[in-house]
């Protein structure tokens, strides 16, 4: 197994059409190779001193790690929550195939 610079990170929505806007700036700007939305999930959390709860897109995307303070950013600016939801776990290995692809696809 090869290292990667492959990412997964994960980020929560209020709407699927507010996950489709984020994808897609994402794939226009080549900053991941692929989105998964999945529409509805239940999200309990702490916020402004109590617990709160929404039902939330998530996002799934496969990028590398050079690009993160990039898809940030673009998050960022057409994301509607005040704190948005944006982590990133590195891929430590998999089909190496794919992660060739997420590297082909995604620009620096």
């Amino acid at each position: 197994m090869q290292s990667s610079d492959a990412v997964v990170i994960f980020i929560t929505a209020g709407s699927i059409e507010e996950s489709r806007a984020i994808a897609q700036v994402l794939l226009d700007k080549k900053k991941t190779a692929c989105v998964n939305i999945v529409p509805q999930v239940e999200s309990l959390f702490w916020w402004q001193g109590k617990v709160d709860s929404e039902r939330e897109c998530l996002l799934v995307i496969k990028t590398k790690a050079s690009v993160l303070d990039e898809v940030i950013k673009l998050v960022k600016q057409v994301h509607s929550y005040e704190v948005a939801e944006v982590i990133a776990m590195p891929i430590i290995g998999g089909n190496e195939d794919y992660l060739k692809w997420v590297d082909d696809e995604v620009e620096e």
